[in-house]
């Protein structure tokens, strides 16, 4: 009697899956974290600024728009301690903080953007990794390093540069000094916070550098162009938005750097335009020398100082916000 085999079965058909639009879990959860965390860092922001506001809100109201215009600082009490008149105004302060600030930024970026194109389309190997632990390394070093370091190494070199700036530039306002005093300047301290912001501004653009399109690149090798060429033609216009940004970034760390600007510059609460007179100061030095023996009234102006500190920076970082947004199109 002859057996049939039965017909072996197929293989398994797997079940139809169901397309959904509904995250999963795990995706839930991350987005409420990142979302918690970028709302924490908002509320903390408003938080400060709410503080300072109600912390300086009576000097502010009291002084009114000569707080910012005025540059005399001075609190008179009598005998017993007792308030019997003051004056905050922080003029002399803005304009310090604003042209340090500006001095670090302009011998800052181009130092900065040269090395960042250097540890990214020259620098091979070892040489590369050394040199981008050392830039991540100098940008964690803390101020007061660089205020010493400004103070018994840069400074008798800071004179004699802004000597011979001085005689051969000094038919330009800026470099004009009627008495000869270039200890302590606002040069001094530009090129003291330049050295703070390289390091930051250089891992920003050579970050920044690295993402360039390798198609664009070898596109440009392919007609012909050198490696200077490829960088001016494709890497600077791809990464102008980054290093806009990091100079902004850098910007606003000078504007708000305390300790190294207190130790190499002389603070001085009249309104210096001459970078190399030495006279001056900022906003953040003036917090740091007043505040450990502020009384009452007196902290409440250094929180309203505070608080134009905070709103000078926000500014800025605003400005930087716009800038890369604009440039960045170009750039891409």
């Amino acid at each position: 009697m002859a057996i049939t085999e039965k017909p072996s079965a197929g293989p398994a058909i797997p079940t139809r899956r169901v397309i959904t639009t509904e995250p999963r879990l795990s995706d839930k959860v991350f987005r409420g974290i990142v979302t918690a965390g970028g709302l924490s860092s908002l509320i903390i922001l408003g938080l400060i600024a709410i503080f300072l506001a109600y912390q300086g809100y009576e000097i502010l109201v009291k002084e009114g728009t000569s707080f910012f215009t005025s540059s005399t600082w001075e609190v008179i009490t009598d005998d017993v301690g007792e308030v019997q008149s003051y004056d905050f105004g922080l003029a002399a302060m803005l304009v310090g903080t604003v042209l340090c600030a500006l001095i670090a930024v302009i011998v800052a970026v181009p130092v900065a953007v040269a090395s960042a194109l250097f540890m990214t389309f020259y620098a091979q190997g070892k040489i590369k990794a050394f040199l981008i632990a050392v830039v991540d390394l100098m940008a964690a070093f803390p101020s007061i390093l660089f205020g010493f370091w400004g103070f018994f190494i840069l400074m008798p070199k800071v004179e004699y540069w802004s000597l011979l700036i001085n005689k051969y530039l000094g038919w330009i306002p800026l470099f004009s000094v009627d008495a000869k005093i270039f200890t302590r300047s606002p040069f001094l301290a530009g090129l003291v916070l330049a050295v703070m912001i390289i390091p930051i501004t250089t891992a920003v653009a050579r970050e920044v550098f690295d993402q360039t399109p390798l198609d664009r690149i070898q596109a440009a090798y392919a007609l012909g162009a050198t490696k200077w060429a490829m960088i001016r033609a494709v890497a600077l216009p791809y990464g102008r938005g980054g290093v806009v940004g990091g100079a902004m970034l850098g910007l606003g760390r000078a504007m708000g750097e305390t300790v190294a600007v207190y130790t190499v510059l002389n603070i001085v609460y009249q309104i210096n335009w001459h970078v190399l007179f030495g006279a001056g100061g900022n906003v953040a030095s003036l917090i740091l020398l007043k505040f450990g023996e502020a009384k009452p009234l007196e902290i409440k102006g250094l929180m309203a100082a505070g608080l134009a500190l905070f709103l000078l920076t926000l500014l800025v970082n605003l400005l930087a916000d716009f800038i890369v947004a604009r440039t960045g199109k170009k750039g891409r």
